[in-house]
């Protein structure tokens, strides 16, 4: 990590000036800077989902595992991508629902795609996909 600090300096109108610091209050960030670099680095996330690169990714499931087949289904998904996913946690909420998080490594389309194939099954209650990078291209 580079140690070296830039300092800038930009211009913005009152009203958003406004709006930045109940943003800043509300995150509860010690300082502007801070929230301000990681709002840069979402963004670049952001970018280099969009560009199909190598990304990191969880994905959460709440589902109903008394549904026929659904965990067939869901695990069969993951073997066909097997060299994608990086590892799973599977929990048991109550008698029916079981909350699963799988850690994806590949290209951003492909780890799309993984998600929506899991969501769509009947007996998935929710999904959420958390999406993530390290900023470098991965090996």
């Amino acid at each position: 990590m580079n140690d070296k600090l830039s300092r800038l300096s930009f211009t913005i109108d009152a009203a958003l000036e406004r709006r930045l610091e109940t943003l800043l209050k509300k995150s509860l960030y010690s300082n502007r800077s801070e929230f301000i670099r990681d709002l840069i680095r979402s963004q670049l996330v952001h970018e280099e989902w969009e560009h199909d690169e190598d990304a990191l990714a969880t994905v959460t499931l709440i589902y109903n595992h008394h549904i026929r087949n659904l965990n067939e289904k869901l695990t069969e998904i993951q073997h066909d991508q097997h060299k994608s996913i990086l590892a799973t946690t599977h929990i048991h909420l109550d008698k029916h629902l079981c909350a699963e998080m799988i850690m994806m490594r590949g290209p951003a389309s492909l780890i799309r795609h993984l998600a929506d194939d899991m969501r769509q099954q009947k007996g998935v209650l929710h999904s959420a996909l958390s999406m993530s990078s390290t900023g470098k291209k991965l090996t």
